[in-house]
């Protein structure tokens, strides 16, 4: 399906969609600051530094897509089925897509889905195949009233409820992580769980907790 229809309190039918090839993800693609960006030093992606990155909340794969556009390899993991579905029907239409774009077909060559929990996914993972850094975007908790989220964000939030297996989540990362775990949150927002991040880096509603590991690579 090209999105669904949600409705939510106090809200009217929102249509939901992921889409990789136009809108804000086709913009920040071209004009998003490359490895100058947050999300990309917060990872640790730089140069020609490549990184295998588990996304382990995907949503609607938005994160995932930027790190794939800066050179990281992504395992995108969502859980609930909506989700679930509007990521591989954004995908699927991406890929329809990059038949006449080949910057994004090697983009999406660094993209998978994962259906499924992520505390199991990690579980059942040789050692070799442990991702090099593992990122975590749980459900932010509810916002004040003059805090200005978007439609389909505020609708998908009170579809799918909070991650309220979040700490549990960030404790199998930080065993499962070969170099760093790293955690986004509201700029203002508790850290997650008990351990403390190594640092941070704050923007002006958006902070990324980092937990290092150890050193990345050259």
């Amino acid at each position: 399906e090209d999105g669904v229809g949600l409705r939510s309190a106090g809200l009217k039918s929102v249509l939901v969609r992921c889409d990789f090839v136009a809108g804000g993800l086709a913009h920040r693609r071209r004009f998003g600051g490359g490895h100058g960006q947050a999300i990309a030093r917060a990872i640790g992606i730089r140069g020609g530094r490549s990184l295998a990155v588990a996304d382990l909340t995907a949503g609607l794969g938005r994160d995932g897509f930027v790190l794939a556009t800066l050179g990281a390899r992504v395992w995108m993991m969502e859980r609930h089925p909506v989700v679930s579905a509007l990521l591989a029907d954004g995908l699927a239409r991406a890929v329809v897509a990059a038949r006449d774009d080949l910057a994004l077909r090697g983009i999406l060559a660094r993209l998978t889905q994962v259906v499924g929990d992520g505390t199991e996914w990690l579980r059942q993972l040789a050692a070799t195949e442990r991702p090099d850094v593992i990122y975590l975007d749980p459900m932010f908790p509810e916002r004040g009233k003059s805090a200005r989220v978007k439609k389909d964000m505020a609708a998908l939030q009170d579809i799918v409820g909070a991650d309220a297996d979040a700490d549990q989540l960030l404790c199998a990362a930080l065993t499962c992580a070969r170099y760093r775990v790293v955690v986004k949150r509201p700029r203002l927002a508790p850290v997650l769980g008990a351990a403390r991040p190594g640092y941070s880096l704050a923007g002006k509603s958006t902070r990324y907790d980092i937990y290092p590991l150890r050193k990345l690579p050259d």
